[in-house]
């Protein structure tokens, strides 16, 4: 997500030296989203920095692994492989297989993907280690796709727009994306996690 705003401007596109600030306004004007459901990942952003200010980070920082970054990812390998930053098109191909024939995404199927994404990642990753922080981000992932490209918290994400983000980290404009007129707040974020969680 933070790589399709800097694309886009909302962030800077040398993805160098973001304050909480920097992200808060961001998020805001590309999606929508409110700054306490920002704070979720923001914070702990801070402590991937190596900027020498601990108020700022890259976002090429966000790939330390264990901090917000985990195994398991719906788009990308594990740290184990020595690429953990770069949008991996294989691993992507299999969680995209669950929808390829659908145009809106359920939180059931996002659940199913996310499940199988999870359950094929250590035979590539003799390492695989999901801490219960990176078990939390990873609802949180599949929650933010979900109502960012929804019109509500019953999931039903708009499949072409999810796409777009993930595989060419680009808001769906040209598709009729148009960012919530009201806020997606940590409420929203949480209850699809639990939505999710019971699908599981």
């Amino acid at each position: 997500m933070v790589n399709t705003l800097a694309n886009h401007g909302y962030l800077p596109r040398n993805g160098q030296n973001v304050s909480l600030a920097r992200l808060i306004t961001g998020l805001k004007k590309g999606v929508n989203l409110a700054p306490d459901a920002t704070l979720l990942v923001g914070i702990k952003a801070l402590q991937t920095s190596t900027t020498g200010n601990p108020l700022t980070f890259h976002l090429d920082d966000l790939a330390k692994h264990g901090v917000i970054e985990h195994d398991g990812s719906l788009s990308r390998n594990d740290a184990y492989s020595g690429d953990n930053h770069s949008f991996a098109p294989e691993t992507w191909a299999a969680v995209a297989a669950h929808f390829r024939d659908l145009d809106t995404i359920s939180v059931e199927t996002a659940a199913q993907a996310r499940k199988d994404r999870l359950a094929t990642a250590p035979k590539a990753n003799p390492d695989f280690d999901l801490t219960t922080d990176g078990n939390r981000f990873s609802f949180i992932e599949t929650a933010l796709y979900l109502r960012v490209f929804s019109q509500g918290i019953d999931g039903n994400a708009r499949t072409e727009w999810v796409r777009s983000m993930f595989e060419h980290e680009r808001l769906p404009f040209e598709e009729g994306f148009k960012r919530s007129e009201t806020p997606l707040t940590i409420s929203d974020i949480l209850a699809l996690v639990e939505k999710i969680k019971a699908a599981t």
